[in-house]
């Protein structure tokens, strides 16, 4: 299945829901819409293999713009609107895009850019709904609009027509953010994508005909792919412009929802709502539910697995997207903790000289096999990718049981070394998650003059909720040894996290570091 090939058979079948605002694209006018934006495109002189960027938020704009990039062969780079200005720039400048497409709403972003962006040859700003840019167009700019509506909507001819890709961006496991170069097969889009649909029903559990809800933003790995797979397999995708935990029940219940896909955190506030709250809302209507990004909690997961049913999938990789694990709710019962066995590529657990490691044994995790990568321009190639390029690491340390299931100790960067002895943070956090006020938790080590780094806690509580160093720190000792317990806490509103959804440890860990020297 194709979304051509759909707009063909069922012309008028919802392809994109906005859930707040409900507007949306029938198949057959999402077809058009990116005909016309690749034609554009082309007449700007864009050619397969040249490189776009777009500063577009959760929006139809967003989809039909990565939707035209694939039909005409074009590298696109959806950018994290939150980012500063000089941090937008640097990606944009990195992937060398020839063309940006900046949402309207982004006007005081998009006039900073183009002053340091040199290679970019064209500047285009659109509506986040696809209708006409009233305000005024910012300098340096064009509105997108007219040049879409005069142009055609019909199917590119086959001599242009040729699969494109994204070119998302990784922190990777140091440095600055790097630019993911999947490789994208010679052909028209309707003809490949056996990766893609292998991705949509083996890791997101997708069906053709479902209705899946998006509630990540389209910028990120995991909602790019999987929105893009919905659309290759002819679902309707209902698509939340921001998170938020009520929203998303409320669009499971107003829209059927039938597969969704969200970060742990988005399904602890979920589970964690009020009762009376939850059940207002019906979501008998899913059938599967995947979590991605970071581990989920085991006392979270137990509670969705109780509340959902047996519907809860978890799916670990990276951006690179060179393997990853899947694991079924009734896996996770029977293995507490793992993050299931490979189901794209293969997994290893290497030494710090590479060296494989035997079943039980905590080493570097790598994969290998699914796609094969590279970093564009060549960066940081020995960051976190092998030299010949066909394995990665996710920079996490785990380890394989005699079945081949994976279990996560923590990230490498993070594991804290106390008295010479190794702690990993994420069993300290899954022990805090326990305790019943406790609505997240961030573990991390800070310097120690004797010790080398002591444990500390950044705890945040549930809403109306009350509990104090004592407390939290009797409850650790009863799950753990007392060396791997907290030393110290802290107690926040809500812990910082990046656009994945995953804790900014390092900006918690930031003020403790002694200051570095000019």
């Amino acid at each position: 299945m194709y979304a051509a090939h759909r707009a063909r058979l069922h012309p008028d079948r919802p392809a994109l829901v906005m859930a707040g605002s409900g507007r949306q694209l029938t198949f057959a006018e999402y077809e058009d819409r990116c005909n016309r934006l690749a034609r554009v495109f082309l007449d700007a002189g864009l050619r397969p293999g040249d490189h776009v960027a777009f500063l577009l938020e959760n929006s139809l704009a967003a989809y039909v713009a990565q939707g035209a990039a694939e039909r005409c062969g074009l590298y696109h780079t959806p950018v994290n609107f939150h980012l500063t200005a000089p941090e937008a720039a640097y990606i944009v400048d990195d992937s060398t895009a020839r063309a940006v497409i900046v949402s309207a709403t982004f006007d005081g972003l998009a006039d900073r850019l183009p002053a340091t962006c040199p290679r970019v040859q064209r500047w285009w700003v659109l509506d986040p709904s696809l209708g006409n840019h009233a305000a005024p167009v910012p300098q340096h700019f064009s509105d997108l609009h007219p040049l879409m509506a005069a142009a055609s909507g019909d199917p590119l001819p086959d001599e242009v027509r040729r699969l494109g890709g994204p070119m998302l961006y990784s922190s990777g496991t140091t440095g600055r953010p790097k630019g993911v170069l999947r490789p994208v097969p010679d052909a028209a889009p309707d003809t490949a994508g056996e990766f893609w649909e292998t991705a949509a029903r083996v890791a997101y559990r997708m069906r053709e005909d479902m209705v899946f809800l998006q509630p990540g933003p389209n910028y990120h790995s995991g909602p790019q792919a999987s929105t893009s797979c919905a659309l290759r397999l002819g679902g309707t995708t209902v698509v939340l412009e921001r998170f938020e935990a009520q929203a998303m029940l409320a669009a499971v219940d107003a829209h059927r929802v039938t597969h969704l896909m969200a970060v742990p955190t988005m399904l602890a506030r979920a589970v964690q709502l009020p009762v009376d709250v939850r059940d207002r809302y019906e979501v008998s209507s899913l059938e599967a539910v995947v979590h991605v990004a970071a581990p989920c909690p085991p006392g979270v997961k137990r509670a969705l697995i109780e509340w959902l049913g047996p519907i809860l999938y978890e799916n670990y990789g990276s951006t690179e997207a060179n393997g990853g694990t899947t694991c079924t709710s009734q896996e996770w019962l029977e293995r507490p903790g793992t993050v299931g066995r490979a189901a794209l590529g293969e997994v290893r657990i290497l030494d710090d000289t590479g060296a494989p490691v035997p079943p039980g044994t905590v080493g570097e995790v790598w994969f290998a096999g699914a796609t094969n990568f590279e970093y564009f321009g060549g960066a940081a190639t020995t960051d976190g990718r092998s030299a010949d390029g066909t394995m990665s690491t996710t920079g996490d340390l785990g380890y394989l049981d005699d079945d081949g299931y994976l279990f996560l100790t923590d990230r490498k960067n993070f594991t804290i070394i106390s008295g010479g002895v190794n702690i990993y943070p994420r069993e300290v956090e899954d022990a805090l998650m326990e305790h019943p006020a406790v609505a997240d938790a961030a573990v991390f080590g800070i310097p120690h003059p004797d010790m080398g780094e002591q444990v500390r806690a950044v705890v945040e509580l549930l809403p109306g909720t009350a509990v104090g160093e004592t407390e939290l720190d009797t409850h650790c000792r009863t799950l753990l040894a007392r060396f791997k317990c907290p030393r110290s806490y802290d107690f926040v509103g809500h812990l910082p996290r990046s656009a994945a959804g995953k804790v900014d440890k390092a900006a918690l860990r930031a003020p403790f570091l002694p200051a570095v020297s000019a």
